[in-house]
C-alpha cells in the first residue's frame, strides 16, 4: 500500500510538471520526468529546520560543482547500486517492480488513477454497460453480470479519462498578464512521445491481465494518434491556421477509440471472438454519437479550445457553408448506419434502437444521434471574443463571501 501512494504521488507531480512547463523535453521514455518528479519529492520532505528557500538554494549551489566523477565517489563510498536508494525516504528511487497476479510477469510502473478521473469516466461507463452488453450476451439488469468485469472496465476507462484530461490541460487558453487580456495557449510539454509512455503501464497491465491483443493495443494506439491530432488543431485554431478536413475526419473517427477499447476488452473477458460486424457498425454509431455529443458540448468546448467537429468545419468551410457540410456528413453516415442495421440480427438491431432512444431521452440534447432531430447551435465567428465575453460574464457574477 505504501508503494501504491508514493507511485500516486509521483503522477500527481508529473501532472503538475506537465501544466507548468517543467517536463523534461529530452527525456527518453519519460525517465527524466519520472527522476525530476522524485526528485521534487525528495526536496519538500522536512529536514530539521530547513526551508524550502534553503533547500533550493543549497541544491543550486552544490549542483555547481558537482560532476559525474563526484557521484561516482558518493555511489563508491555508499556501495550502491544503481537501482537502490539514495535516502531513507525511498523518494529518488525508479519505481520498484510489482508483481500483477502471475509469477512469469512482472511491469516496471504500477498504473495509477485519481478520484476525478473515476468520477468522470463514470457516465461513460454506465452507458457502454447499458449500449454494449447486449452485442455480449448479458443482461444489464442482472448486477452480477456488470459487476463481474466493472473492475477491468472502470480502471481502463478512468486511466484513459486521466490521460485524456493531460492532454486536453495543453490546450488550455489564459489571460495574458497585459492588459490588453489577449488569450495566449498555456505552454505545456505534453508531447506524443510522452503520452505513449504513459500508456505503457496499462498496456503492461492489461498484458499480465491476458487480455491484450493486437487489435486492442492497435486502438490504444488510436487514443494517441487522436490526441496527437486535437493538438495540432486546437493550437491551430488558437493561432487562425488553416487546418485540413482529413486531419478532422481522422479525428473524430478516432474520438470514441475508449469504447472500442472497452469492447475488445469485453470479448476477451467473456472468451469471444470479435464479431467484426458488430464492430463495424458501433463504429458507425460512435461517429453519429460523436457529433451529436459536439453539437450539444460546442460552446464548451470553444471555451475550453478542445476538439469540436463543428468548430473544425466553421474554420475551414466558413459559418455559411459549415452547417450544410456537417449536415451532408451526417447523412451519409446515417445511410451507412441503416445498411449496418440491416445486416443485425433483428432482436439486437431493436434493442439496440431502443437503447439509443433512452440515452436521447435522458441525456436531454437536441441533438440526438439519428433518434433525434439534429439541431446545429448558432455558428461563433470570433472565438476568443466569444471567450473573452464568457470570462467576463463569469467574473461579474462571481461572489465574494467572507
Amino acid at each position: 500500500m505504501e508503494g501504491l501512494l508514493q507511485l500516486e504521488k509521483v503522477q500527481r507531480v508529473l501532472s503538475l510538471m506537465g501544466s507548468r512547463g517543467l517536463s523534461d523535453p529530452t527525456a527518453d521514455g519519460g525517465g527524466g520526468d519520472r527522476f525530476l518528479a522524485h526528485f521534487l519529492l525528495f526536496l519538500v520532505q522536512p529536514f530539521d529546520s530547513l526551508t524550502v528557500e534553503k533547500k533550493i538554494l543549497l541544491v543550486s549551489e552544490l549542483l555547481r560543482e558537482v560532476n559525474s566523477d563526484t557521484l561516482e565517489e558518493v555511489q563508491h563510498l555508499a556501495n550502491l547500486e544503481a537501482d537502490q536508494d539514495i535516502s531513507s525516504g525511498h523518494l529518488l528511487r525508479p519505481t520498484k517492480k510489482f508483481k500483477m497476479n502471475t509469477d512469469k510477469l512482472t511491469i516496471q510502473d504500477v498504473p495509477m488513477i485519481g478520484f476525478d478521473a473515476m468520477t468522470r469516466a463514470n457516465s461513460t461507463l454506465e452507458d457502454f454497460c447499458r449500449s454494449y452488453f447486449i452485442f455480449h450476451g448479458l443482461d444489464i439488469d442482472k448486477p452480477q453480470a456488470v459487476f463481474k468485469f466493472l473492475p477491468f472496465l472502470s480502471f481502463t476507462e478512468s486511466y484513459i479519462y486521466q490521460l485524456d484530461a493531460s492532454n486536453e490541460d495543453s490546450l488550455l487558453l489564459v489571460p495574458d498578464k497585459y492588459p490588453s487580456a489577449v488569450l495566449e495557449r498555456k505552454k505545456i510539454a505534453s508531447t506524443e512521445a510522452s503520452l505513449s509512455d504513459m500508456l505503457d503501464p496499462l498496456d503492461n497491465l492489461l498484458q499480465c491481465q491476458g487480455l491484450m491483443t493486437d487489435q486492442l493495443r492497435n486502438e490504444l494506439k488510436s487514443g494517441i494518434q487522436y490526441w496527437s491530432l486535437e493538438r495540432k488543431l486546437c493550437q491551430a485554431l488558437s493561432r487562425n491556421d488553416k487546418i485540413s478536413i482529413e486531419d478532422v475526419m481522422k479525428a473524430i473517427h478516432l474520438k470514441s477509440f475508449d469504447y472500442r477499447v472497452l469492447n475488445l476488452m469485453m470479448y476477451q473477458l467473456t472468451g469471444q471472438q470479435v464479431n467484426e460486424l458488430h464492430m463495424e457498425f458501433l463504429s458507425v454509431s460512435e461517429f453519429l454519437v460523436e457529433i451529436s455529443d459536439d453539437l450539444y458540448d460546442y460552446e464548451d468546448d470553444v471555451i475550453d479550445n478542445t476538439f469540436n467537429i463543428l468548430r473544425m468545419f466553421t474554420a475551414i468551410y466558413g459559418p455559411l457553408d459549415a452547417p450544410k457540410m456537417l449536415a451532408k456528413c451526417i447523412g451519409e453516415a446515417e445511410e451507412k448506419y441503416e445498411s449496418f442495421s440491416k445486416k443485425l440480427d433483428p432482436s439486437l438491431s431493436g434493442s439496440y434502437w431502443r437503447r439509443c432512444e433512452e440515452a436521447t431521452r435522458e441525456g436531454g440534447k437536441i441533438s440526438g444521434h439519428t433518434y433525434g432531430t439534429w439541431n446545429i447551435p448558432p455558428l461563433i465567428r470570433d472565438e476568443e471574443s466569444f471567450r473573452r465575453d464568457r470570462m467576463n460574464k463569469d467574473d461579474d457574477s462571481s461572489v465574494t463571501i467572507r
